[in-house]
């Protein structure tokens, strides 16, 4: 489900893949994934909106504030990097997707690969 990551202040809240795919479904939530985008292309989590992370802190007007939201990488450490800077910056509905990409594609969850 979802839980704090040891050593990381217990700010830092996770999800498992599935756990993710079931807030998306319910309309509670929106991905982000914080790849670069040639990575975005070759597999990305189905409705993922890239942000590169390069930029995820000049983007942060563009994550949607009435939502949570679910951050994704590949294996999940930049999504935890973009997860902190969110949190800094105000947002507190912020989760970092475990596994990252690799994990949602192991989990065999709906999955695209393109822009």
């Amino acid at each position: 489900m979802w839980n704090n990551r040891p050593g990381q202040g217990g700010g830092l809240k996770e999800v498992t893949p599935q756990k993710a795919q079931e807030m998306l479904d319910q309309g509670e939530a929106v991905l982000i994934d914080v790849r670069e985008p040639d990575e975005y292309q070759e597999v990305h989590a189905k409705n993922a909106r890239l942000i590169p992370l390069g930029s995820f802190a000049q983007r942060l007007a563009e994550v949607p504030q009435d939502k949570d939201v679910l951050i994704i990488c590949r294996s999940g450490g930049r999504s935890a990097q973009a997860c902190m800077v969110a949190l800094q910056s105000g947002l507190n509905r912020v989760y970092n997707v475990q596994g990252g990409t690799l994990g949602w594609v192991q989990a065999k969850l709906p999955s695209e690969k393109g822009s």
